[in-house]
């Protein structure tokens, strides 16, 4: 049980940097938290998971999943487990986007939540002007 533990910590360490969070304790405290509907998490319990001591319940394993967008089985039992039963899903990078749309879109991947949701309402701001402005080019025609 122990290896099984150390085995979660490092992939969650592993989830948070590629998240482009700080592997540490008050960074995911601050994370989960915010994203977390049942109890909070205090910063030694947080603690305990990434030195390996504990593993999360479901729930717990589910919000953290949900935050670092990573499966919820590859989070808490290992990428191995998680490719024979789900197949690969075509990332951003497989639907015709070009390599300054890629970094753009992981940019935004790597954003807190209440940034990125700043950034959509930006983008749909311009999205409706712009669908405005052709409506009324299209009226004027």
């Amino acid at each position: 049980m122990q290896e099984a533990k150390a085995q979660f910590a490092q992939r969650l360490r592993q989830a948070m940097e590629a998240a482009g969070y700080e592997p540490k304790p008050s960074v995911l405290e601050r994370e989960f938290n915010t994203r977390h509907w049942g109890k909070p998490m205090t910063l030694h319990g947080v603690r305990r998971w990434l030195q390996g001591e504990t593993i999360p319940n479901h729930k717990k394993l589910t919000t953290l999943a949900e935050w670092l967008r990573v499966p919820v089985q590859a989070l808490g039992y290992g990428e191995a487990l998680h490719r024979e039963r789900e197949p690969q899903r075509p990332g951003p990078g497989h639907i015709g986007l070009g390599y300054q749309d890629r970094e753009l879109f992981e940019t935004y991947l790597r954003l807190p939540v209440p940034k990125r949701r700043l950034v959509r309402d930006v983008i749909l701001a311009i999205a409706r002007a712009h669908a405005a402005e052709e409506a009324e080019r299209e009226a004027a025609h």
